[in-house]
């Protein structure tokens, strides 16, 4: 009981300011578009699971252990090092990488809009982003990655409190598949995700909505960018410096309405303006 008790301080000293840094200051866990990005976000919360572990299991070997005899042997406290935990920390360190990498690509050829958020009142990202799209919709493959690894950390947590005497849990070595697998999928989507145009902020003025975001910009020799609002197309000009849209509001248009942007063929999720207080529609 007394072991499980330090383990428990140890992670709250750990863990507590570091969430506490990251509340305040997030830049360290967001993406290139200043989001809290997913991958990186599990990868470090592997990389705190992992070193609590080993830290426990170290001082618990120096005391109550006996010794540093308590650590040999091929059954001893760190034997399934290797087999299990490495690779758990592993899918998503190749998930956070690849991520990056690939989104890094597809912005830079244009085949993916990146726009930044709409800044927040006190600075901080809100933890939903995590399983969110650019436009603020839930993403499914988003959700079961955070929700998987969240469950499968539980599991580690739990069963090491368990039996601190016993070192690293004993997990079965195919449990890495929690993480590997939602990791897999979850780069298969970065691929996928086609380069809709995405909004991320609406505003109206003196009869005009400007309507912000990234991918409005159409190809060469294709349609024209289109600007829908509450079901009707009107006319748009696009902001050379900031790439944000501006058309005429119908006069039928009265908030709420959904504004919709159409560039290259494709479509934006639609975005609710509700007036004084713009935010998108509910997953």
């Amino acid at each position: 009981m007394a072991s499980a008790l330090f383990a428990l301080a140890l992670l709250a000293a750990l863990a507590g300011p570091l969430a506490l840094r990251l509340r305040r200051h997030p830049a360290f866990v967001t993406g290139r578009d200043g989001r809290l990005s997913t991958s990186t976000a599990l990868a470090l919360a592997w990389t705190v699971i992992l070193l609590w572990l080993l830290l426990a299991v170290l001082a618990y070997g120096l005391t109550a252990g006996g010794g540093v005899d308590w650590f040999q042997g091929d059954r001893g406290p760190l034997s399934t090092l290797t087999s299990v935990y490495l690779p758990l920390l592993g899918g998503p360190y190749v998930a956070m990488i690849t991520a990056k990498a690939i989104v890094g690509v597809r912005v830079g050829n244009g085949t993916l809009a990146k726009p930044a958020p709409k800044p927040t009142a006190t600075g901080r990202r809100p933890l939903r982003e995590l399983i969110a799209n650019d436009s603020g919709r839930t993403d499914l493959v988003d959700l079961q990655y955070v929700a998987l690894s969240a469950v499968t950390m539980l599991y580690v947590v739990l069963f090491f409190l368990a039996d601190v005497g016993g070192g690293l849990p004993r997990l079965p070595h195919e449990i890495w598949a929690l993480t590997g697998a939602p990791a897999g999928a979850y780069l298969l989507n970065k691929v996928a995700t086609p380069a809709n145009p995405v909004i991320t902020d609406v505003t109206v003025a003196d009869g005009l909505v400007t309507v912000d975001g990234g991918g409005f910009t159409p190809r060469r020799a294709g349609p024209a960018t289109r600007v829908t609002v509450s079901d009707t197309v009107v006319p748009a000009a696009a902001d050379p410096l900031t790439g944000a849209l501006t058309a005429r509001l119908p006069l039928a248009a009265q908030p709420p309405f959904t504004v919709v942007v159409t560039a290259r063929g494709l479509r934006s999720d639609p975005y609710c303006y509700e007036g004084t207080a713009a935010k998108p529609p509910a997953p």
